[in-house]
């Protein structure tokens, strides 16, 4: 028995060091595509200064070319008709002339310079792009790793007989847990980062516009900039809201589900109509969470997957149970075929069966989706 907790230990202490180091290596990760992150935004602004400078030497230079051409014209002119002016004349003509070529070749080689450090730049952004990527797909299977060790073998000892049971379930959901924190790093990428990138861009042309164009355009500007800001500011609380509706814990389910699927409507521009039966009432918050997360998946397979132009939903709460039904008029599919966006059918059915409930799908091509979940709820 003491040999077999002292083993039990050292197991437990070996798991703790692999975490250890799974986490160093996580984090070091992390910081290289922070550091990456930062000198692209760094190199992009220095790329769109450069670029302004190359147009910048392309309009002196051409400038700079039709002055020689003119000087040229003039030299030549008073080369041929020398004993009309004098020999200071000519010479301020030749020193002209030459001064303005010397210049129209300085001009040229910088363009040169500048276009070169263009080149330059992009490919730098387009190496700093992969290393990115590449960092945050292995930073992706880092976290798999790491919450895989934590949350599966941390107490590896407590359950070895029935080991390989829990880790295939337990991958499940570390699965479905990355799967969410990439779509939710994709939505805050694209959205709120990326417009509060471009306000942030804005406000700096708000300055320039105000200095070189007066206060009336540089008001229209600020406008604009209002109506990102707004724009941000939508992304934002649609993002909080899809992480955890407050309103459940305030108002419950079925208020919260009719303020869901109104913004659903407004937001995809699709028709959703909403219908609860029975007597309204309050489960325990798990019961809640579970049956707004099940409705939310079914609606979000519909919007995404379907093509659908109306969804209708229905809710009915009875004594002992409670029953959700999401109908869409899309293109439906074969539910005994293999598909990757079936993985979200696979979330939902764990989550069905953790609660001891039941679902049905009734699909077939060109025919639509009818889901259908059964959730037993007592008291």
């Amino acid at each position: 028995m003491t040999e077999q907790k002292l083993g039990d230990k050292a197991l437990d202490t070996i798991i703790n060091e692999m975490v250890d180091t799974v986490t160093n290596s996580k984090d070091e990760i992390f910081q290289i595509s922070e550091d990456s992150r930062n000198e692209f935004e760094k190199l992009s602004q220095e790329l769109i200064d450069t670029k302004r400078q190359v147009h910048t030497l392309i309009d002196d230079g051409d400038k700079l070319q039709q002055k020689v051409k003119f000087s040229r014209m003039r030299l030549s002119e008073v080369s041929k008709q020398f004993q009309e002016y004098s020999e200071e004349d000519i010479r301020q003509v030749y020193e002209q002339t030459h001064a303005l070529q010397m210049d129209l070749s300085m001009t040229r080689e910088k363009e040169k310079q500048m276009r070169e450090r263009r080149d330059d730049l992009e490919l730098r952004l387009r190496n700093l792009e992969d290393t990115i990527e590449r960092a945050e797909g292995l930073g992706g299977k880092i976290s798999v790793v790491l919450n895989y060790l934590t949350e599966d073998f941390k107490h590896v000892s407590d359950a070895l007989e029935d080991a390989k049971e829990k880790q295939q379930f337990g991958l499940k959901i570390i699965e479905a847990q990355e799967e969410e924190r990439r779509r939710l790093s994709r939505e805050i990428h694209d959205g709120p980062a990326q417009m509060l990138a471009n306000v942030m861009l804005r406000s700096d042309l708000v300055d320039r516009t105000y200095r070189e164009r007066g206060i009336d355009q540089a008001m229209a500007e600020m406008k604009s900039l209002k109506k990102m800001v707004r724009s941000a500011l939508y992304e934002v609380r649609r993002i909080i809201y899809d992480l955890r509706p407050m309103a459940l814990d305030d108002l419950g389910l079925i208020p919260t589900l009719k303020k869901y699927i109104a913004t659903m409507e407004d937001y995809n521009n699709v028709r959703i109509t909403f219908q609860p039966f029975g007597k309204e009432r309050r489960f325990e918050t798990k019961y809640e969470v579970a049956l707004f997360r099940l409705l939310q998946e079914a609606v979000q397979n519909a919007l995404k997957h379907a093509e659908a132009t109306e969804i209708k939903v229905k809710v009915e709460m009875t004594h002992n149970a409670t029953t959700i039904i999401v109908k869409d008029d899309g293109k439906g599919f074969d539910p005994s075929e293999k598909k990757e966006q079936s993985f979200g059918l696979v979330g939902m059915r764990e989550r069905v069966d953790m609660l001891d409930g039941e679902m049905k799908i009734d699909s077939s091509p060109g025919k639509g989706t009818m889901v259908t979940i059964l959730i037993p709820i007592n008291g």
